[in-house]
């Protein structure tokens, strides 16, 4: 780590969730330390009721290791790669539960029982993750998307990330997000195909395609985030300097800024894909606790907004 600043929940985030209703959720590969350890944050918080799909034996083991009763909590056994992705997908596809989290299953097992044809999660829209960035001693919320599924998105499935992650603002409490399309120019040129490629998404956007927020672009990353950058570029926009999304032109440009997010300045990245028929939590094995129990919260909130 580049910076010694503990990593901080957001209060705002805290307030929204205080009085929310527990929800059902899902951890496929619970039969792991920090897998299980997640659930019980979550469990104990009352924000969530864990299904824990997994290898029994392992699960009850890791549970009594670690001094909780999970008694009381629904147990699936279904072991394996394979087998734990299905059986949670199962679960969300009934309706038994309302959002999945990705436990000790690698995120490619998990996506594709997710969006398997006959028996996964699939919806009209394309699936996207949602990075939902805070830094500590600041009320800002970023949301940067795609930066873990979509690895160079077109037009068209950019316009179901910007969607998927207006839905998302619209869960967490903000009406009207202003979306900032990234480029490394606020200009269109043809050498840049980014800015050509954002350009097309804003006008098929504010053509109808997206509701509930306002979008623009192209933006380099200073324009869309600082006032007085795009002050001093003479850009006359809303979003300008006040961007809530940062929608990135490719999987390198998310996966590196939240990356610097994290390791510069303590930022929270708690990510959850949406787009499918539940919010669906993923973690990595590098993330904090603060960031575990982030993104199960926004999931939440995103179910139960859903309903």
């Amino acid at each position: 780590m580049l910076s010694s600043v503990p990593f901080e929940i957001p209060a705002y985030l805290l307030d929204r969730v205080r009085n929310l209703e527990t929800v059902r959720m899902a951890v496929a590969g619970a039969d792991h330390p920090v897998a299980l350890e997640s659930a019980r944050q979550a469990a104990r918080s009352g924000l969530i009721d864990p299904v824990l799909v997994g290898d029994a034996e392992a699960i009850q083991a890791i549970a009594r290791e670690a001094e909780w009763d999970i008694s009381g909590y629904q147990l699936v056994d279904a072991a394996g790669e394979d087998k734990a992705p299905a059986a949670a997908v199962a679960l969300a596809r009934s309706g038994e539960v309302a959002t999945l989290m990705k436990g000790h299953v690698h995120t490619d097992a998990l996506m594709k029982a997710v969006v398997n044809r006959d028996a996964g999660l699939r919806t009209g829209r394309r699936l996207s993750h949602v990075f939902h960035m805070t830094v500590p001693n600041s009320e800002r919320v970023l949301l940067i998307t795609d930066g873990a599924v979509n690895v160079a998105p077109d037009t068209a499935t950019k316009i179901d990330i910007i969607n998927n992650a207006v839905q998302l603002s619209h869960a967490l409490g903000n009406t009207k997000p202003h979306v900032a399309m990234l480029s490394g120019t606020e200009s269109v040129i043809n050498a840049m195909p980014s800015s050509v490629d954002a350009a097309e998404v804003v006008r098929r956007a504010n053509s109808g395609e997206v509701t509930g927020a306002v979008i623009d672009g192209p933006f380099a990353f200073d324009n869309a985030v600082s006032p007085e950058a795009a002050l001093l570029k003479g850009i006359d926009s809303p979003v300008a300097g006040n961007a809530d999304v940062l929608v990135v032109p490719n999987i390198e440009t998310g996966n590196g800024l939240f990356k610097m997010m994290v390791y510069f300045m303590s930022g929270l990245a708690a990510g959850v894909v949406m787009g499918a028929k539940v919010p669906i939590v993923l973690t990595s094995r590098a993330d904090p606790p603060e960031a575990r129990f982030a993104a199960a919260a926004i999931a939440a909130l995103a179910a139960a907004d859903d309903v």
